[in-house]
């Protein structure tokens, strides 16, 4: 069998993805010693001007390659195919979108922290970033089937499986016996702790307007999703 379905695309993505994750999980571990020597907003502003182009720069290089290499299986135009993969879309962002409930932090207005949680999402799984990427890896490999979508897909999982490891060694280093009290009332797989009893679900803590937000996202992104696709056709990456 022939291997020209192994495109030079398939090793550029995986460089790409491990440069973002060299630069974010990098930049994520110097944060303590760098705020002590620029302060914590100045260091946000450095954090985002580093890491928002490279992400740019990976998204942009996924949508025009999505479709390389071998097609592995074709499931578009499946009834019920299209409607579980915007699902499940819609899913992966209730759990990625967590990381942006503190908008002005991000955004250096407040000055960032790094906050010990155990609400909301967080009493499902301790790392919903991780959860939520991977749910949004099946659906994209789902609708696209494509061995690039694989290498993407084990890429961008194996930089969160790591981001769960190092967050919580982080954590560990700051908080101590306040986060091993957090762990032992955790957990990674999603619904494990409370399935074993450390943990209770209370829905009022989802009835926010940050939750509200996530469905605007996510219906604008719907709406955005064939213009996003045509504007980064038109660079030729």
């Amino acid at each position: 069998m022939s291997n020209e379905w192994l495109t030079p695309s398939h090793f550029v993505i995986l460089g790409l993805l491990v440069g973002f994750a060299i630069a974010h999980s990098g930049l994520a571990a110097l944060r303590p010693r760098a705020e002590k020597l620029v302060g914590a907003r100045l260091y946000r502003v450095f954090f985002a001007l580093v890491s928002l182009p490279l992400a740019t720069v990976l998204i942009i290089y996924f949508i025009n390659h999505r479709y390389d290499g071998l097609q592995l299986w074709q499931l578009q135009g499946i009834p019920g195919v299209e409607i579980a993969v915007w699902t499940l879309s819609a899913i992966s962002f209730i759990f990625l979108y967590p990381a942006t409930f503190n908008l002005l932090e991000i955004a250096a207005i407040q000055k960032p922290q790094v906050h010990l949680f155990e609400t909301g999402i967080i009493r499902i799984t301790r790392h919903p970033q991780m959860v939520g990427q991977v749910i949004w890896c099946v659906a994209h490999a789902l609708w696209l089937g494509t061995t690039f979508m694989l290498v993407t897909s084990a890429g961008l999982i194996l930089h969160h499986l790591f981001g769960v490891w190092h967050g919580d060694r982080r954590l560990q280093a700051r908080y101590g016996e306040s986060f091993e009290t957090l762990k032992s009332r955790t957990s990674i797989m999603p619904f494990l702790a409370i399935f074993q009893g450390r943990q209770t679900l209370d829905i009022k803590e989802f009835l926010k307007p940050a939750y509200v937000g996530i469905v605007v996202f996510v219906l604008l992104l719907w709406w955005a999703h064939p213009i996003l696709i045509r504007a980064t056709g038109s660079i030729g990456w």
